[in-house]
């Protein structure tokens, strides 16, 4: 609608820029006239993967996660952080490099709005068939304690919704590709347009 108020940024600075983030204060006007600062953390964005053999298992990672203080299951996943990488070279990188596995078929499922209250993160979560292992890749500390399991994929429906899986990109993909291979949804294009994929942290650079 066009009389629909627009949230204008009356300044902005910057309180911390770091390697994978930034944090920003925005002073916003509001509908009544008023300016109010609203904290914004901007990320680099991410992809994950729900990767489903001809078994129906889904491909998942146990792995430590310092702010909750435990490890956490999760599908395989990583930053958008090569320089120039698309989102889809970035999830067959991340499947190769956590799971140690590749994919012939790649589609979209769905993007998740992390916690779009304070952060412009988005994250990309793909479908992936046709599966092939393929040497794993370790790349750091954290991988080092990684391991990766096959699970059916209606046990990992299960987990989701008995709250043992609480990983907001784990949660979206693995009830999104039941819903996919069950033949309840449609999944787009693996080069579908990604409206709100993050762009302000890179854009720094």
């Amino acid at each position: 609608m066009s009389d629909r108020h627009v949230f204008e940024v009356v300044s902005t600075r910057d309180v911390h820029v770091g390697r994978i983030l930034a944090l920003r204060v925005d002073e916003v006007r509001m509908p009544d006239g008023s300016v109010h600062s609203r904290e914004v953390v901007e990320h680099l964005g991410a992809v994950a993967v729900a990767a489903v053999d001809e078994q129906g298992r889904v491909v998942l990672v146990h792995q430590y996660r310092h702010p909750l203080g435990r490890r956490l299951w999760e599908l395989p996943a990583g930053l958008i952080d090569h320089d120039g990488e698309d989102p889809l070279g970035t999830a067959q990188r991340e499947l190769v490099e956590e799971a140690g596995v590749e994919a012939r078929d790649w589609s979209v499922l769905v993007e998740v709005a992390a916690s779009p209250g304070f952060t412009d993160e988005v994250l990309r979560v793909y479908l992936a068939t046709g599966l092939t292992e393929t040497d794993r890749v370790h790349m750091g500390e954290e991988e080092a304690d990684l391991e990766v399991h096959r699970v059916p994929l209606a046990e990992a429906v299960r987990m989701t919704m008995a709250g043992e899986i609480v990983n907001a990109a784990a949660v979206a993909g693995i009830l999104a590709a039941h819903a996919a291979l069950s033949g309840a949804a449609p999944t787009r294009p693996a080069d579908a347009p990604w409206e709100d994929r993050p762009t302000a942290f890179t854009d720094r650079a």
